[in-house]
């Protein structure tokens, strides 16, 4: 039997292994005091209550218990962790469409870690005041809400976002170009 602190140095993915093939609470409580804040945070972002993002956050490792073994281990477990998180927070404000704004809202410290990487993009999004900005991801959907926050806060790269997401490097790219055109769109037009 393995000690407390063998299994603690235990890497994520090998702990998933371990979970997957035990079902031991056990060993999920570890992955859970590992990640329980960075899934917080997450669904805090899209909730903007303390109390809904507790909720939240109890129903993704619910969730998560009962799909960890689809994990395949083509990226890093927090990867697919930060994926699971926001396809179920979309989810979520989806389907709370009356409170769909206020759901989607984001905090202006998520929009001051927006990069750029390409620099030959004529429209920057540090050059939007940032309360516009705030109000336009608040108005484009969940999916490109999402993928923009993936590569521009969370900073995964295109291999990443495409494992985690299940497309090709094509498609993410393309759905990124569309968010952010669609961002810029309602930034420019429907925000005064």
């Amino acid at each position: 039997m393995k000690t407390i602190d063998n299994i603690n140095k235990l890497s994520d993915e090998d702990l998933v292994d371990a979970i997957v093939k035990t079902n031991n609470t056990l060993l999920f409580e570890i992955l859970y005091d590992r990640y329980a804040d960075v899934v917080y945070n997450k669904c805090f972002s899209f909730s903007k209550h303390l109390d809904e993002a507790k909720d939240l956050t109890q129903d993704v490792f619910l969730k998560l218990f009962v799909k960890l073994s689809s994990f395949k281990g083509k990226s890093k477990f927090s990867t697919w962790l930060y994926a699971f998180t926001y396809n179920h927070c979309v989810n979520y404000v989806t389907r709370n469409s009356a409170k769909k704004i206020e759901k989607q809202s984001v905090q202006i410290e998520d929009i001051k870690n927006l990069s750029l990487t390409d620099q030959k993009e004529e429209f920057s999004f540090l050059a939007m005041r940032v309360d516009k900005l705030k109000l336009a991801l608040e108005l484009i959907s969940p999916e490109e809400k999402m993928i923009l926050l993936l590569k521009y806060q969370d900073l995964l790269s295109i291999k990443e976002i495409e494992s985690v997401l299940g497309i090709g490097e094509s498609a993410v790219k393309m759905r990124i170009k569309r968010a952010k055109d669609k961002l810029k769109t309602v930034y420019n037009d429907n925000i005064e």
